[in-house]
C-alpha cells in the first residue's frame, strides 16, 4: 500500500457498507483495513448495526443509572475520549453527523441501506446486493465469479487489496480518479 497517499479532500464523509450474512468476516475485514486506511491518512469511523436490543452501558455505573431512570442521554468522558448513549432515531443519516471529523464512515451491516458496499461471501454464496451498489466482493472462493465482471472480487484476508479498493472508491467519489 502506498503510504504516501494524500488525505481525502474534506467535503462530507464518504459512507460505504460492509455487508454479508452472520459470520462472513465483516468485522475482521473492517478491523484489517482501518490501520491501512489510517496509514494513508484516512480518518475512519465505524457504525455497526446490532440486530438485538442494545444496552451499551455497564450496569451499576452512574451513567447506566441516569439513563435507566429516564435521562434522554448520557456522556461519560476522560481526557482522551467520550462515550455517548442517547435515546432517539438511529438511522444512518442521523448518526453520520457524530463523525464530522471522519473522512470515511464504514457501516457494518445495514444491508438494506442505499450506500455503496462491499459484500462478504463465504462458502461460495452468491451476492445479494443490488449490483448498482456493489463496489466489490470479498470471498473465500473468488474463482466462482465471472472474471469479466466489472465487480472486483478479492480474496478473504487480503486487507491490502480491500484497503486499495476503498481508497480507489474514495478517490473516484472525490473526482480524483
Amino acid at each position: 500500500m502506498n503510504t504516501e497517499s494524500k488525505q481525502i479532500e474534506k467535503i462530507d464523509p464518504i459512507v460505504i457498507a460492509v455487508c454479508g450474512t452472520k459470520n462472513t468476516g465483516k468485522t475482521t475485514l473492517i478491523e484489517g483495513v482501518i490501520p491501512l486506511l489510517a496509514d494513508a491518512g484516512i480518518r475512519t469511523a465505524v457504525i455497526k448495526h446490532h440486530g438485538h436490543e442494545l444496552d451499551p452501558d455497564v450496569p451499576g455505573t452512574d451513567t447506566y443509572r441516569f439513563y435507566h431512570v429516564g435521562a434522554v442521554g448520557t456522556i461519560i468522558t476522560d481526557d482522551q475520549q467520550f462515550a455517548l448513549v442517547k435515546r432517539g432515531k438511529n438511522d444512518v443519516p442521523t448518526l453520520i453527523p457524530y463523525f464530522q471529523d471522519a473522512d470515511l464512515i464504514i457501516l457494518e451491516g445495514y444491508k438494506q441501506s442505499v450506500y455503496p458496499r462491499i459484500e462478504m461471501l463465504r462458502g461460495g454464496g452468491l451476492p445479494e446486493s443490488d449490483p448498482e451498489l456493489l463496489i466489490g466482493i470479498v470471498g473465500d472462493k473468488p474463482d466462482l465469479y465471472d472474471e469479466n465482471s466489472e465487480i472486483l472480487v478479492l480474496a478473504f484476508g487480503d486487507f491490502a487489496a480491500a484497503a486499495r479498493l476503498i481508497l480507489n472508491f474514495c478517490d473516484l467519489i472525490r473526482g480524483k480518479a
